[in-house]
């Protein structure tokens, strides 16, 4: 093993793939930070119930479903510089978000946060794809979701000993979690020289029909993704009345988690492949929210929430399919379509089920969870043991001529 001094030299962590590990630390020292104290927050200052909640996430998620708005930002400025322009203003959306108290103030700050936040994602995803080699990318990523849990550990640690200890005021909590992910941008923009991708990308928003089931798979994702994201969280604070330390530990205990799986996960789905690793996240998942719909007991809402943000890693194996079958000209743009329809679901779910559901069922949210994990797994078995360009699906397959699409 090497020594960590290695590790210091700049020939070594100047690189693109550097870049991007430092680019996604930053990322969660704000966004971590508005997310454990969100519930905590919008209840004790805004009074916020199922409805609201559902209204703020569903607004959060507005700004992902427009992302492919992006395409035409790239027409004028380079992919990364825009990237570190969209980090910034994440920055600056957490830094101000204790300082609106009110409804009406944290649906503005969060569409501010939510837009740097989406934006930056798919610029991150589409550098990973053609940065990195196809044969390590899901190696990459689970880097960079090593180097993301690293970031959050040092935010929600921080957190847990402010809320603990000192009882600091929420509003100054957001404003050094933000000020954070904008130092470091500035870091990135000093010690790392603007890298170029192998092939010109695409300009324009491109649908493929050979794609479709990364499409599908992708629009299962988003829907999965919101009803952890908007409910279950929620669910610990009303339902087990979580303080903020509490919830911040559990975060903080995902993210240890994560910061020692995640490169073991990209490194099985380098050897099993993509179909196995999507196809033990969907079974997963079906466990997970079933588990969700019945638990009573506090402790183990906690490891199903735990074992629920372990299944996020398995997600590479998606983007990692996509490297797999696609024409490298269309990763810029394909990820830019990918996170519109991704966040499709995301921005109808929260409020359609937080005004449907009452909030003393909140089972049948997590019961409708299950369903979407079993429609994701059923689109799962479609997936080639070796995806490549004209092997993209094994039922329902597209002609590769590109004039036939």
């Amino acid at each position: 093993m090497k020594p960590f001094s290695h590790y210091l030299k700049p020939e070594v962590w100047r690189t693109p793939e550097g870049c991007l590990i430092i680019l996604s630390a930053a990322m969660p020292l704000a966004f971590a930070t508005w997310m454990s104290l969100l519930n905590n927050f919008v209840v004790e200052k805004a009074d916020f119930g199922l409805v609201e909640i559902g209204i703020l996430q569903s607004v959060r998620e507005i700004p992902g479903l427009l992302v492919v708005s992006a395409l035409l930002f790239l027409l004028f400025i380079k992919e990364r510089t825009f990237g570190l322009m969209s980090l910034i203003l994440l920055g600056i959306g957490v830094a101000i978000t204790g300082f609106f108290p009110s409804a009406f103030g944290l649906y503005v700050t969060t569409v501010i946060m939510s837009v740097g936040f989406h934006y930056y994602e798919t610029v991150q995803m589409s550098l990973t794809l053609q940065w990195v080699d196809k044969s390590r990318a899901p190696l990459s990523m689970g880097r960079q979701l090593s180097a993301r849990s690293i970031a959050s550990i040092v935010a929600y640690g921080m957190i847990w000993v402010i809320f603990t200890f000192f009882g600091l005021d929420y509003k100054w909590v957001y404003l050094a979690g933000g000020t954070m992910t904008i130092l470091l941008v500035l870091f990135v923009v000093v010690a790392f020289p603007s890298y170029q991708a192998k092939e010109v990308q695409h300009k324009k928003m491109l649908l493929r029909k050979r794609y479709w089931l990364f499409y599908a798979l992708t629009f299962m994702g988003g829907a999965r993704r919101q009803i952890f994201v908007a409910f279950a969280s929620f669910m610990m604070v009303v339902k087990f009345d979580f303080s903020v330390a509490e919830i911040t530990m559990l975060y903080l205990v995902n993210q240890v988690f994560n910061f020692w799986l995640a490169p073991k996960i990209g490194k099985f789905i380098v050897t099993w492949g993509e179909r196995r690793a999507l196809i033990c996240e969907y079974i997963g998942l079906i466990v997970v929210f079933s588990g969700y719909a019945m638990v009573t007991e506090a402790w183990i809402g906690a490891v199903l929430y735990i074992l629920d943000h372990l299944f996020f890693s398995f997600a590479m194996a998606q983007k990692s399919y996509l490297q797999k079958i696609a024409d490298p000209k269309d990763i810029a743009s394909t990820s830019g379509v990918s996170f519109s329809i991704n966040h499709i679901p995301a921005v109808f779910i929260p409020v359609l089920f937080g005004y449907a559901f009452p909030d003393e069922a909140m089972w049948m949210v997590f019961a409708a969870g299950a369903g979407m994990a079993v429609i994701s797994l059923i689109l799962a078995l479609n997936v080639p043991r070796h995806p490549m360009p004209g092997n993209e699906v094994i039922y329902g397959a597209s002609p590769l001529p590109q004039a036939a699409e």
